[in-house]
């Protein structure tokens, strides 16, 4: 969370980032991870801090961010692990769900693990999607709040506090999954036409 007073700078941030994310994530990938980190880090350290002191609230997100970006930075074929580990368990789940059952631990650990290596043998294609619908997904958020919707509005009224809602940034509209699927859709086909090619 950030004072109310930041939301537009703060969801300016979320754009830029977007929307590079989306349609360059492969080329500046360890810049991507930082700019991810940093934001993750400084809404979890800000998140800490009550509403109310507004200084030490900008220096956890400060300090919190800069861990994050650092983190993600030195992590990130941690992270490409882990994406592939989290499909693998996933589709564990889906394919169980189809046959009316819960998967068993082992099938979730076998999944997640074969999920995880061929994320690091499919490494760029795995980046690309990610960073494309990653990206795409961050700008909407972001420009959800520029365009001042009224439920982020209402949410940082009465605390003083802007509190980005990245799992649903406009509750009830269907319009922002489908931008999401397009901007995704292109973001991906632009990284791997252009900005991605010839990168190993």
């Amino acid at each position: 969370m950030l004072p109310a007073s930041l939301q537009v700078p703060g969801a300016i941030v979320l754009v830029a980032g977007g929307l590079l994310s989306c349609v360059a994530g492969y080329r500046v990938f360890r810049f991507v991870l930082g700019v991810y980190g940093f934001i993750l880090g400084a809404l979890i350290a800000s998140s800490l801090v009550g509403p109310d002191q507004t200084l030490w609230m900008v220096g956890a997100a400060i300090v919190g961010g800069l861990v994050g970006a650092a983190i993600l930075v030195l992590g990130y074929v941690v992270g490409v692990a882990l994406i592939g580990a989290g499909a693998g368990a996933l589709a564990a789940h889906a394919i169980w769900a189809g046959l009316g059952r819960e998967p068993g631990v082992l099938a979730v650990i076998v999944l997640a693990i074969v999920g995880a290596l061929g994320a690091l043998a499919l490494q760029r294609y795995v980046i690309v999607i990610a960073t494309a619908f990653g990206g795409a997904w961050t700008a909407i958020v972001g420009g959800v709040a520029i365009a001042a919707n009224r439920v982020a509005v209402d949410a940082a009224a009465p605390s003083g506090v802007w509190v980005p809602s990245p799992l649903e940034p406009a509750p009830g509209e269907r319009w922002v999954v489908v931008l999401w699927v397009i901007m995704g859709i292109t973001g991906a086909v632009l990284q791997f036409g252009v900005t991605a090619r010839g990168r190993k």
